[in-house]
């Protein structure tokens, strides 16, 4: 059961159940004025909801940039891979590239781009630093599904994140249409911290990031959510982005179409949130997984 030192215990027996969240959605005390980046209707459906679906955010001239700079660190990671590069689990074609606004002058610009940024900090309501970013590669044939889970849940407790108080942006470089494995995710399902069972074994992540096996949510937990919050896919064109809550429950299905879907996903957290020990007990995962740098962006 949770206990008052960590409200959001998991994975420590093997009952699954729902919680109640019990940190806020929108943690901005501007919300109707004339500052917010969002409008009232937009920040409403955000907080009930758990996301925010913006079409066309970059323009198609920003988006050639990006598009060209993606075939070229694709190619550069097959040719040496490193741990930052994740592959698919069935194959060698890579499925991931981390910390790449660490690496990338292009990606480190677009993670401090006002657009995002100046959301971000509104609905988080204080300084944002990144935790996590990464390219998504998800060609056409090849790209596996992500199976349903919610971040938080790995975060805080192989991270050591405290509160849910971080959101993910993911930016369309390709068009998401309904059957190229677009996100998908389970509205409302933010409110909710689903218990998963099992331990975590030692140095996870080597095996998670390519298929995950710990902190997987019960099919009946996942039958629950769906029946209250029903299903929705934030679909649209290049240049759209999506912006959803860290503890929202989302996924994505196999890619079997011939048009890719890839996507820049960066991760947002509070400067009044940084890491602390993971809760799970064992050593944090490595650093171009979950940064420990807690500097606020300046956005430009």
């Amino acid at each position: 059961m949770p206990t008052k030192l960590d409200p959001y215990l998991s994975r420590s027996d093997n009952t699954p159940r729902l919680l109640n969240r019990v940190d806020p959605v929108v943690y901005s005390q501007c919300k109707n004025t004339e500052q917010a980046p969002l409008t009232n209707k937009q920040t409403n459906f955000y907080e009930k909801n758990g996301y925010l679906h913006l079409e066309e955010l970059f323009s198609k001239d920003e988006l050639g940039e990006f598009q060209a700079e993606l075939e070229h660190l694709r190619q550069a990671a097959e040719k040496e891979k490193t741990p930052e590069v994740v592959l698919e689990p069935d194959g060698n074609a890579i499925r991931s590239i981390f910390a790449i606004h660490k690496s990338n002058a292009l990606v480190a610009r677009l993670s401090r781009d006002r657009r995002l940024v100046n959301i971000v900090s509104f609905l988080l309501g204080s300084q944002v630093y990144i935790h996590q970013s990464r390219i998504n590669y998800k060609p056409g044939f090849e790209g596996k599904q992500f199976y349903w889970h919610s971040d938080f849940e790995t975060w805080h407790l192989e991270d050591g994140m405290p509160s849910m108080r971080a959101i993910s942006c993911s930016i369309a470089l390709s068009d998401n249409y309904e059957f190229n494995g677009p996100l998908l995710v389970i509205p409302g399902s933010h409110k909710q911290y689903v218990v998963c069972t099992g331990g975590t074994p030692e140095n996870h992540y080597l095996e998670s990031l390519r298929k995950q096996e710990y902190g997987v949510p019960a099919p009946e937990m996942l039958q629950r959510l769906v029946e209250d919050g029903g299903m929705a896919a934030p679909k649209g064109p290049a240049g759209s982005v999506t912006f959803f809550e860290c503890n929202m429950m989302h996924g994505s299905n196999s890619n079997i179409t011939p048009w890719p879907r890839h996507n820049i996903f960066m991760v947002y957290n509070s400067v009044e949130n940084t890491l602390l020990e993971p809760f799970c007990g064992l050593p944090p995962r490595p650093e171009f997984i979950a940064h420990r740098d807690f500097t606020p962006i300046e956005p430009l």
